[in-house]
């Protein structure tokens, strides 16, 4: 599944990181995840979670807050109420960008974060939670004896997951002040409750009193023997299932890129994705890959660039007629493997080109002959790489007939 690196303005005006997980063809819709508290868009449950959605079919936009993983800003300065407006501001971009999110899914406090930011959020269609307290300043209790001097000094450091944070008394005065039941009330979307039993972090009660604050639709669903982390990957995964199934009641299905009832032997389609710049799903007969421009150009790297899908057919060709050759001969050909590079090179330069001027392309051909060959052999199979029919083609006058559709 492509997965790319993005990045916005937050609500505090600090640059956001995001990742976009994608499945190979055009998402069926979008889909906005928002990370446990303190936690960061790569910890396992964030990515096992995006890529188990991508693989159902969703486009996953998961991004850092202010001041976490490597978004910019001081995490001091936050509260609940901004990871809210970066969520809003999470959902803008995505919608520019890429779609409408209109799923949004959340972990533990960025499951309280979803469901406050989803009156802002209109074209966010369902949401669903994953060890979501109900009362957001439930993520107090994580503070223990620090509470104390937080309100009384105005900050301490408090220890939280292993690592050390700056927490002020305005973040506790903000979470404290949050009117989540009634958010929760008004949602006015189908939401869906997922919620491990034995959470240690977040008690199993916060599932049945949200689940008893919302109205329907809405769904409960057990994690059965996982943790509030959700660190093994087969909880991930079948959590991302739940949600990917139980969403599809409320998503409409994308529309299919439009393509030829069939493709016959020979026949290639191109569509755009409608992921990224300048991604496209090219199938090929029966066949079906991801092309795409690496990001130094301005596009998402979620696949060969066109000039490198050149390169694999001549690769690809040599090898096949190598092999083809030796077959025939019955030489000790165990393998062949070909490296190929482009460039553009000043005409000047090349000393057996006929064009003098501007620039050529040039394209480099590097082939390891594996197998215990004479050196008689090698060298006619050398000569041989220069027959392959696409070698021919590439030196042959060749005609493009455009017509449209």
């Amino acid at each position: 599944m492509p997965s790319v690196r993005v990045d916005f303005p937050g609500s505090l005006g600090h640059p956001l990181a995001g990742r976009l997980d994608t499945p190979d063809n055009t998402p069926r819709a979008w889909a906005l995840f928002a990370h446990c508290f303190t936690c960061s868009k790569d910890t396992k449950a964030a990515a096992y979670i995006a890529r188990a959605l991508a693989d159902a079919g969703f486009g996953v936009l998961r991004f850092d807050f202010t001041g976490l993983g490597d978004s910019g800003g001081d995490f001091s300065n936050t509260h609940f109420s901004s990871n809210v407006d970066d969520l809003v501001a999470a959902a803008d971009w995505l919608r520019a960008e890429r779609g409408a999110p209109a799923l949004l899914v959340g972990h533990s406090l960025g499951g309280a974060a979803v469901l406050a930011a989803a009156h802002r959020i209109a074209d966010a269609r369902a949401v669903a939670t994953i060890g979501a307290p109900c009362d957001p300043a439930h993520v107090t209790h994580q503070f223990g004896p620090d509470l104390s001097l937080i309100e009384a000094d105005g900050q301490a450091r408090v220890k939280l997951a292993g690592r050390e944070f700056t927490i002020r008394r305005s973040f506790v005065d903000d979470i404290s002040g949050q009117p989540q039941v009634e958010r929760i009330r008004a949602l006015r979307r189908p939401l869906l409750v997922l919620h491990a039993p034995l959470d240690r972090i977040v008690k199993i009660d916060n599932a049945r009193h949200l689940f008893e604050a919302a109205l329907h639709p809405k769904s409960f669903v057990s994690l059965d023997g996982a943790d509030h982390l959700l660190t093994r990957v087969a909880d991930s995964r079948y959590a991302a299932g739940v949600i990917a199934a139980w969403a599809s009641r409320y998503l409409p299905e994308a529309p299919a890129a439009p393509k030829p009832e069939a493709l016959e032997h020979g026949t290639v389609f191109v569509s755009e994705r409608g992921t990224g710049n300048f991604a496209v799903s090219i199938q090929a007969g029966r066949h079906t890959l991801v092309g795409d421009e690496p990001a130094s150009v301005g596009g998402d790297d979620a696949g060969p660039s066109p000039y490198e899908l050149l390169l694999a057919a001549l690769g690809e060709c040599t090898v096949m007629t190598l092999r083809m050759y030796a077959r025939q001969k019955q030489w000790p050909l165990e393998d062949t493997r070909v490296t190929l590079t482009h460039n553009k090179i000043h005409a000047a330069d090349c000393a057996d080109c006929e064009t003098r001027e501007g620039k050529i392309d040039r394209i480099e051909r590097v082939i390891e002959l594996i197998g215990a060959l004479d050196d008689a052999q090698r060298a006619r199979l050398m000569e041989i790489a220069d027959r392959c029919p696409v070698h021919r083609t590439l030196h042959a006058e060749v005609t493009v007939v455009t017509r449209a559709a």
